[in-house]
């Protein structure tokens, strides 16, 4: 089997593990990593056994593929020198900072026939698995993407660096067109939406709930799904699933609660959740998301299938989360009528107690007075 000749650009904290996975893929060779801190490109190449450069472009002429893990306002630029070649090209997500870079790349990749993958990552959770063979045609879907604040992917907001994984899902799982967005957020650290909630209907009836936020305390990265065939719980970090679906009996519209003592929450619950729902917890092992989304990307480069999620399913993403952006931007926070103003202009926080400030809050916490900043002595 000819090698196939991969490269690296951008091996910050995800793009070394890119480097690490690649470099034992069986027909894979790992050429070079490229990083423009030569220094971390010379400590991830000494790793991986390969050879690091300061400047991408200076591995056009050499690799079959690219695997591009940048900063997103980059991606138009250095996944776009590869995609003119006709390299193929794997590009972490989101596929670009705008619509218009999306489109544009996706466009590219088309024109000189070159395979475009993106790493919607979730797609290959086995927390997915849950869901085999239940044939769920979901009505309602909530689903809450937590983290704390990293420090990484600042150059864009919540929506393109944590919900747009679950845009992504939603939009595999749902069929239907998109009917109507309502969005809001707001920024805690500065420069972009932190936190973020976004309410989408579709022609079909059903509607989506999504909430992230990168200024949480506790990671959280979960997905509930209800539909005429049950309700499924899925949690992508544990990758574990919980399937509640309804009896034959429950179908028929028959509740039997007979020989249940039912001044006992307990018995309640049990008989409930036992012979009128079936409750069942499914727990994945699976192997590494990473590992299975870059195989995933070396097959299609060598077969020239498509990939499991490619420039074109990036795409519905983008411009769903474009529109969610587009809400967020005009959601009016402040002031009635024509003073009404968007989450950009608020205005700034009170600095002190306010007067109004009364009741249940103020008189519970001892020695606080208006504006003070610590509680006094009564």
């Amino acid at each position: 089997m000819t090698p196939l000749n991969v490269a690296v650009v951008g091996v910050g904290h995800l793009g070394a593990h890119h480097a690490r996975i690649l470099a034992t893929i069986p027909g894979v060779k790992l050429v070079a990593v490229a990083d423009t801190r030569i220094e971390q490109a010379n400590a991830v190449a000494e790793k991986n056994g390969t050879e690091a450069v300061a400047d991408y472009r200076a591995l056009l002429d050499r690799v079959d593929a690219v695997s591009i893990a940048v900063p997103t306002s980059l991606h138009r630029a250095v996944a776009g020198a590869f995609l003119e070649r006709g390299i193929d090209a794997m590009i972490e997500k989101p596929l670009a900072a705008s619509l218009a870079e999306a489109e544009a790349l996706v466009a590219l990749a088309e024109a000189r026939g070159a395979v475009l993958q993106v790493g919607h990552i979730e797609r290959f959770n086995s927390a997915l698995s849950a869901l085999d063979g239940m044939l769920l045609r979901p009505k309602y879907i909530a689903a809450e993407r937590l983290s704390t604040y990293t420090f990484r992917s600042t150059d864009i907001g919540v929506v393109l660096d944590l919900m747009i994984h679950d845009i992504d899902l939603v939009l595999s799982l749902v069929p239907a067109p998109v009917r109507s967005v309502a969005a809001v957020g707001v920024s805690a650290f500065g420069g972009h939406e932190d936190i973020a909630n976004a309410r989408i209907e579709f022609e079909d009836g059903c509607v989506a709930n999504l909430t992230a936020s990168r200024a949480s305390f506790h990671p959280v990265r979960t997905m509930r799904l209800w539909g005429v065939e049950g309700h499924v719980t899925l949690d992508f970090a544990a990758k574990q699933g919980t399937l509640v679906r309804p009896s034959d009996q429950l179908r028929r519209g028959e509740i039997d609660m007979s020989g249940v003592d039912l001044a006992q929450p307990a018995a309640i619950k049990d008989h409930l959740f036992g012979k009128i729902l079936r409750v069942d917890q499914v727990q994945t092992e699976g192997r590494e998301p990473l590992a299975l989304e870059l195989e995933d990307f070396v097959a299609a480069v060598r077969d020239g299938a498509r990939p499991k999620v490619s420039g074109d399913d990036a795409l519905r993403a983008m411009k769903l989360a474009d529109q969610i952006l587009r809400s967020v931007n005009a959601h009016a926070w402040d002031g009635v009528g024509a003073e009404r103003v968007g989450p950009r202009d608020l205005s700034a926080p009170i600095p002190t107690l306010s007067p109004a400030f009364r009741g249940p809050i103020s008189w519970r916490i001892k020695g606080i007075r208006q504006g003070s900043s610590a509680p006094t002595d009564p």
